[in-house]
């Protein structure tokens, strides 16, 4: 059985959701969480109803705002005196951020975005697409320990069953060391929805919207559903949606159990972003779209006449 250490970040005093789905996927090993700040009782008895055997609350001046060295310093002083196997974290843009240079100071190997693990007499083996997702590339770590995963957000599902764990909470004080670029202020976005990477439902409009105004019909069916609402490259470049809503290879990938692209031809770009999608439903005036080809459900037709249509199906269905 190996030693595994599960970093969770916080957002507005809750876990990510990616923490439990790795919880949910190692059951039966070993598995402490640990988080920088503090949890309320009812967020660590969620924790531990996935496993978790002890969750340690890392306090300590400085680190009340992410800032890449502080949070690495702080870490690194932790894991030292623990004899951890495996450290995972999920593949958030903290994630990506801080587990390169936790790896680096640890000289361990890493591997990164991964969408599926398995544990075969405590021997790590992981999935992680490569070249735009067009394959797939079994990984497996050597060299030091411990070895660091990310995990991609909604990749591996949630467990039906979950594993109680004793979940004992422990304050733990760490050291952030020398922060030589302080994080002075950080400014929330206007949206309160799930970001892309983490949302489970996404709605994505493409250059078919014609402009911004008309991203509003799909705000209006996100709003029904809890999706979040993004946008292809074409959309982005032609001004109809900022950056932050991108979805495809150059913006973000994304992985949700229901992907909603309405007026999206389907270029490999943008397929290399979604790809991984649970259950992918096409709406597109074109029938020969290339999102055809990679959809579970396609609808031929005016996006303009069939998602109003949608959305008021949604609504009595959810008896809104």
């Amino acid at each position: 059985m190996s030693n595994i250490l599960v970093f969770t970040e916080l957002h507005d005093g809750h876990v990510k959701h990616v923490t439990l789905e790795i919880l949910g996927k190692l059951s039966g090993q070993s598995v402490d969480v640990a988080v920088i700040g503090d949890l309320s009782n009812d967020q660590i008895a969620e924790l531990a109803k996935y496993g978790a055997q002890n969750v340690h609350k890392l306090k300590g001046a400085q680190l009340d705002k992410y800032s890449p060295e502080g949070y690495a310093n702080a870490l690194t002083n932790f894991i030292k005196t623990k004899s951890y196997d495996y450290v995972f974290a999920g593949a958030t843009s903290m994630g990506k951020d801080l587990l390169p240079r936790l790896a680096t100071k640890f000289d361990a190997g890493l591997a990164s975005d991964v969408v599926n693990f398995t544990f075969e007499n405590g021997t790590f083996a992981g999935t992680r697409p490569l070249f735009a997702g067009k394959c797939l590339a079994k990984v497996e770590l050597n060299g030091p320990k411990p070895h660091f995963i990310s995990i991609r957000p909604n990749a591996l599902g949630m467990t039906t069953t979950p594993t109680s764990g004793s979940g004992a909470a422990h304050d733990v004080s760490v050291d952030a060391g020398t922060i030589r670029a302080m994080i002075k202020e950080i400014v929330k976005a206007a949206s309160t929805k799930v970001d892309l990477t983490e949302a489970n439902i996404i709605i994505t409009g493409g250059r078919a919207m014609k402009n911004a105004e008309n991203f509003k019909i799909l705000d209006q069916m996100a709003d029904v559903i809890g999706a979040t609402v993004g946008a292809s490259r074409a959309a982005v470049d032609s001004g109809f949606a900022p950056h932050s809503m991108q979805v495809g290879q150059t913006g973000k990938t994304v992985a949700p159990s229901l992907y909603i692209a309405c007026g999206v031809s389907g270029a490999i770009q943008h397929l290399a972003g979604m790809r991984t999608s649970k259950v992918i439903v096409a709406i597109n005036s074109d029938p020969d779209a290339p999102i055809f080809t990679k959809a579970d459900y396609g609808i031929v037709g005016d996006l303009f006449q069939i998602v109003p249509i949608m959305t008021e199906e949604f609504k009595k269905l959810l008896g809104r």
